[in-house]
């Protein structure tokens, strides 16, 4: 049994309507994975040389499906580069959406070289079914080159799969104090007995999910001692107090921001610690932040 193809381009035919079908379908059910990799490894490296090499005769075909694995390779990392610098980033479906693009264009280029060429020039294929009865001298050659293109494909299979497969969210909260200037200085380092300090707390939620964060104030005495076993300086804690709570509910990407006026009605070395909890867990702190404050009388 044989199929032949030359005058009509079936090979362009498949390999489009195989992109339209599958990027359609990958792009409305917004699930890409592993079933998407002949669209990435594949089809653009394919219509790319039927474009360059529309011709009968210029290579033959393990030649021709090794260098498009090849192109595919070569041209996803540079589509990459190039959705980076647009708004939708590279992500699963901007991959998908791009390669359609690229091998639709660059097919319809293909057919209409291919199509300017006489029916005896085009490029043409046909496949046998019969088993084979005879082992000559060039089944070494087929073998090393299927080879050759088995490991192309595999070494983009791989890179392919990295970009295709959807990365974990990162998920976390920045948790920070700024000075009465709303910057990162000006921070309450040394105080008069009673003098009021002011400081802005700022939870912003990068949980992907809303959030019940509280955030309870302490104000911790502190003092540093000497141990002679150890020969270090230790920090002791002593008379913690708690000042404040605060409740925050924000949904994902918000901020929340609270101005936090205190003042230390005793002389010594302070610690004023803010411990931030996240949904009503108060085992332990999801995050601490604190200031040392040293108090003297003016």
């Amino acid at each position: 049994m044989q199929i032949r193809f030359q005058m009509t381009p079936w090979d362009l035919y498949i390999c489009v309507s195989y992109t339209l079908v599958l990027g359609a379908l990958l792009l409305t059910l917004g699930v890409v994975g592993p079933v998407a990799l002949p669209l990435i490894l594949l089809a653009p490296g394919y219509v790319l040389v039927a474009a360059i090499f529309p011709g009968e005769g210029e290579m033959d075909w393990l030649e021709r499906l090794a260098l498009s694995a090849g192109l595919s390779i070569v041209a996803l990392p540079l589509l990459g580069i190039l959705m980076d610098f647009t708004p939708w980033g590279i992500r699963a479906v901007s991959v998908v959406g791009t390669t359609m693009a690229f091998t639709l264009t660059i097919g319809f280029t293909a057919y209409w070289r291919r199509i300017q060429l006489p029916v005896a020039k085009r490029l043409s294929a046909a496949l046998h079914f019969d088993l084979p009865t005879v082992v000559d001298h060039k089944v070494l050659d087929s073998s090393l080159s299927i080879l050759l293109c088995t490991s192309i494909v595999l070494a983009g299979a791989a890179i392919a799969y990295t970009l295709v497969t959807p990365r974990p969210t990162e998920h976390f909260t920045e948790f920070y104090v700024l000075g009465p200037g709303r910057n990162a200085s000006g921070y309450p380092t040394k105080l008069n007995l009673s003098e009021p300090a002011m400081v802005f707390l700022v939870v912003v939620n990068h949980e992907t999910a809303k959030v019940n964060y509280t955030l309870r104030v302490d104000l911790v005495g502190v003092r540093v001692i000497y141990n002679p076993v150890l020969q270090v300086n230790e920090t002791l804690e002593y008379n913690r107090t708690t000042w404040s709570w605060f409740n925050a509910s924000t949904e994902n990407g918000q901020n929340w921001t609270q101005p936090y006026t205190f003042r230390i009605n005793s002389t010594s070395e302070w610690k004023v610690q803010f411990l931030l909890f996240k949904d009503g867990d108060f085992s332990s702190p999801y995050q601490e932040l604190h200031l040392f404050i040293r108090v003297s009388r003016p």
